[in-house]
């Protein structure tokens, strides 16, 4: 997952919509949106090399979404695929200052992460880098590959999109927020940062929809909760020519605890 835009209590009807697209190379396998037939309670994406996951919610309302931290500048030395943060967090029932804990503790196995995770209540960030957690305050935030909320230009552009839907009533809209998610608009050199890769890669990577040779956009997923608790989760898989294969949704409604 390499952009999240969060609108967390800033509607009245909708406490919680999340937006967000993964970008990944095309030959990673991955299997689409669906119940995870090894945990059942779990609605989301799947990595078939490591087995973990990009973003997901279970029957419960606990939600979880994990990007890479990109710094080209520093050697990378994890060995453990960043996806299982996600999807270890959605398979216990751990709660999530407990579970942030635990992911600080083991924070060296990892490539540096951005983590985001709790529920239509309660949201937190991890940041690798910093190594420590935060808890999300009412409205708008976006987080990509650099440090949290931090003003790139993709994530600026998704914000305001966001933020205009909600002004209009369309927030509700999943059509609309996905082709938010589909803007492949290229921003100006200046507004680029330089994370340590070259300003080809810069611009390859700076749209919100991302598509090049190898690498781009392979999925986008829009999750919204409303003040009844009923989910709707859809998701919208690209090929490599950045054309929609197909579009799922599934729609539950949040569970008690036992």
């Amino acid at each position: 997952m390499c952009l999240i835009i969060v609108a967390h209590k800033a509607d009245p009807d909708y406490p919680l919509v999340v937006a967000a697209n993964r970008d990944e190379m095309y030959q990673r396998a991955t299997r689409a949106a669906q119940y995870w037939q090894d945990c059942p309670s779990i609605l989301a994406g799947r990595d078939l090399e490591q087995g973990g996951t990009w973003m997901g919610v279970d029957k419960y309302g606990r939600i979880a979404a994990v990007t890479n931290f990109r710094n080209g500048r520093e050697e990378k030395n994890g060995i453990t695929s960043r996806g299982l943060l996600v999807s270890q967090y959605l398979q216990n029932r751990h709660s999530a200052i407990n579970y942030l804990e635990h992911c600080i503790s083991k924070i060296n196995n990892f490539n540096h992460f951005n983590l985001l995770l709790g529920d239509v209540d309660t949201l937190y960030f991890l940041s690798s880098r910093e190594q420590q957690y935060r808890q999300l305050q009412t409205g708008i935030v976006g987080i990509s590959n650099g440090d949290f909320n931090e003003c790139w230009p993709k994530v600026e552009r998704g914000k305001q999109q966001l933020s205009a839907l909600i002004r209009t009533g369309q927030i509700d809209n999943h059509e609309a927020i996905l082709a938010l998610l589909a803007d492949n608009q290229l921003p100006d050199d200046e507004n680029l940062p330089d994370t340590g890769i070259g300003l080809e890669w810069e611009r390859l990577l700076a749209p919100v929809f991302i598509r090049a040779e190898e690498y781009g956009t392979r999925a986008s997923t829009v999750l919204t909760i409303d003040r009844g608790n009923n989910v709707r989760f859809s998701e919208r898989v690209y090929d490599r020519q950045g054309k929609a294969e197909h579009t799922s949704c599934y729609e539950f409604t949040i569970e008690e605890q036992e």
